[in-house]
């Protein structure tokens, strides 16, 4: 063989491993739950659950984690039906952040994601915030005008868009806050913006059960709760990284 036989050879398999490399991306972007990829890493993300402990979190208004009504099940932080577990909530504050959360739950199983939750504050012993509604209904078409179902700012704004997969089946919520200015997007679809403080915020809080909490949702920052509804609801992936005010 030839010096330039050898480098047609080598070039043929060059660019065969380029197809490769292009139909099957690098094992470090292809992690299972609750793990990250190197790029997310860089970004700045970081695991608020690791799939097998519940580092991390504490019973809303409590210094430890329930001992009942939650459960670490097949990488999955999962509320148990009637375990009167209670909510949870991070140890840590946020401010400015964007929040990723997988959910699965049956129909009409209400919980939800709650963000700028502050204790104590609002009323003694309750953990309040603002929140992203996990609650599939399980009625079409889901833009009936509801503000308590999937991906509503619950009582408050109504979400639009939505394509929901079934009850059941997994579904991912993703929250961005910076400023006053929030976003919640469901499997990938932004469904809600809206200004914390704002003249549509203001008037929804004053129709709500919320009207007699002042300065409801407009915290400088907050804890991240997981609601414990007394329904059977089930998180993995669950991911934060912090973001400039700008």
């Amino acid at each position: 063989m030839d010096k330039n036989q050898a480098l047609h050879i080598a070039a043929i398999f060059m660019a065969i491993a380029c197809v490769f490399c292009i139909s099957n991306p690098a094992s470090s972007q292809e992690v299972g739950p609750n793990a990250l990829t190197k790029k997310e890493m860089e970004e700045g993300w970081e695991l608020l659950f690791d799939g097998k402990t519940t580092n991390g979190w504490r019973g809303a208004n409590k210094a430890s984690f329930p001992e009942k009504g939650w459960v670490v099940e097949d990488g999955t932080l999962t509320t148990q039906h009637n375990g009167g577990g209670g909510d949870i909530v991070t140890e840590n504050m946020y401010s400015n952040f964007e929040l990723s959360v997988d959910f699965k739950a049956p129909v009409n199983a209400n919980s939800g994601i709650k963000y700028f939750v502050l204790e104590d504050v609002y009323e003694a012993g309750k953990a309040l915030g603002l929140e992203y509604q996990t609650h599939d209904t399980g009625i079409r078409p889901l833009d009936d005008g509801s503000l308590h179902s999937i991906a509503c700012l619950y009582e408050l704004l109504q979400a639009t868009n939505r394509v929901v997969n079934p009850a059941g089946e997994w579904n991912s919520a993703r929250i961005v806050a910076r400023g006053i200015y929030v976003e919640h997007w469901l499997n990938g679809i932004k469904v809600l913006e809206y200004e914390r403080g704002g003249k549509q915020f203001r008037e929804a809080v004053a129709k709500s059960k919320f009207k007699n909490y002042p300065n409801f949702g407009k915290a400088l920052k907050g804890h991240i709760l997981l609601q414990d509804h007394a329904d059977l609801t089930a998180f993995r992936n669950i991911k934060i990284r912090e973001l400039s005010c700008n």
